[in-house]
């Protein structure tokens, strides 16, 4: 266990200067588009280099602890559990204030705003001192994962597994109004309000006539990655392993050229995504059994006695195929040059999806030129995009899922995994 540790500390120090090329993958190549674009973001982007060096820091220290190299599995497994707990009461305790604060007649609750605040910033100190053994643990079992899916270098991940939790940048997207690309994609500071992301998407748009849209992320591919705060393990456990991922190919083509085009792009995210979902389920199912989904139960029901059975799935609201139906349409649209009708039609299919419970702010081309990237699953955001089907195809016919991400990591183009299918 000792010699582990050792083995993990020279190598963090040792890839010291591959943290820039690390660090390039996580911020965004922009070309023209891209550059007019910053006239307006400059002022209020996140700075990654700051952020890297303090996350660093917190690892090498956690490196030369080596706290979680001398647990044994359960206890690890364990201290997460307890994280967790906290990171959930946390949770609770942030709505509930907020709660607090949106009342009326705050004056009545002032006193238990002031005791909320309190409670929590309490919590707050319990998470910064438990947080880094947390991280910890979780870094060391998914390398354990990888090294049995045979994605490591004598038994050790390159690079090593380093993921940090804090708040995310907002990330602002933009794509041409006459067709879905994402011509750029610039991380904004974490305490943006939405009165910020509307004044800033309206100013984009309307000075540069480009579709514009301020989105959330759930992971960022830097070095160490960064990952949102959340008491679902299951969901930490997959974005971890999806960035991951993503530092393993930033160190092959597919990573590198990551920013050439629009089809590179949705095969890294498909790729990345397609991995994260395995690589976290086999986490989840090694370390926390207790947490691996029921499988889904066969939802068939009688509507009345002598009658068809009816599937109650068909009855529900499908949000992937109706985001799929609504991808064709608008391509179709953009196709014929029919710029106005799309946007009239986005924002009738927008209120759709708000009457049946998915609140989605702005449905424009710059939502799908962010979401359609990521192809993992058939329909959805992406449309009739051929791109996402290759990249599933190639994973089911791989013996496993290291063959499929080294033979994706040095893929250069579609017409390379076009050809590796035909």
């Amino acid at each position: 266990m000792y010699h582990r540790a050792m083995f993990r500390r020279v190598i963090l120090l040792s890839l010291v200067p591959l943290i820039f090329l690390l660090l390039g993958s996580a911020t965004v190549s922009l070309g023209d588009v891209g550059e007019r674009v910053r006239a307006f973001t400059r002022p209020i982007e996140f700075d990654y280099v700051r952020w890297t060096f303090d996350a660093f820091e917190v690892k090498l220290e956690q490196a030369a602890l080596g706290g979680a190299n001398y647990l044994e599995d359960d206890q690890g497994s364990q201290l997460v559990r307890e994280y967790n707990d906290l990171i959930s009461r946390i949770e609770q305790m942030e709505a509930e204030l907020s709660y607090l604060h949106a009342n009326p007649e705050s004056a009545e609750v002032a006193n238990q705003i002031e005791e909320t605040s309190a409670q929590l910033s309490q919590l707050y100190d319990e998470r910064l001192e438990k947080r880094p053994f947390a991280e910890s643990v979780l870094q060391s079992q998914l390398s354990v994962v990888l090294a049995d899916m045979g994605l490591t270098f004598v038994g050790q991940p390159i690079p090593p597994v380093l993921y940090h939790s804090t708040p995310l940048p907002w990330a602002l997207i933009v794509s041409p109004r006459d067709r879905i690309a994402q011509e750029a994609n610039i991380s904004l500071e974490t305490d943006l309000i939405l009165a910020d992301h509307i004044a800033l998407e309206e100013r984009v748009s309307s000075t540069l006539d480009v579709s514009a849209l301020v989105v959330p992320v759930g992971g960022i591919g830097s070095y160490p990655t960064m990952v949102a705060q959340s008491s679902n393990l299951n969901w930490i456990a997959e974005v971890i392993s999806h960035e991951w991922i993503h530092n393993y190919l930033t160190l092959r083509p597919l990573g590198l050229l990551y920013e050439r085009n629009q089809e590179l792009r949705s095969m890294n995210e498909t790729a990345a995504n397609i991995a994260g979902k395995e690589l976290g389920a086999a986490l989840i199912m090694r370390f926390y059994p207790e947490l691996v989904p029921a499988p889904p139960p066969a939802i068939e029901a009688q509507a009345n006695e002598g009658e068809e059975e009816v599937n109650v799935e068909e009855l529900r609201f499908d949000f992937r195929a109706e985001m799929h139906e609504t991808r064709i349409q608008v391509d179709q649209f953009l196709a014929e040059g029919k710029v106005v009708e799309a946007a009239a039609y986005m924002e009738a299919r927008r209120l759709l999806f708000w009457e049946n419970g998915y609140p989605i702010r702005s449905l424009n081309q710059a939502y799908f030129a962010f979401y359609g990237s990521y192809a993992d699953q058939a329909r959805g955001p992406a449309g009739e995009d051929p791109v996402g089907e290759a990249v599933r195809r190639l994973r089911a016919r791989s013996s496993s899922l290291a063959a499929f991400i080294n033979e994706m990591a040095f893929l250069t183009s579609f017409e390379q995994l076009q050809h590796k299918l035909d």
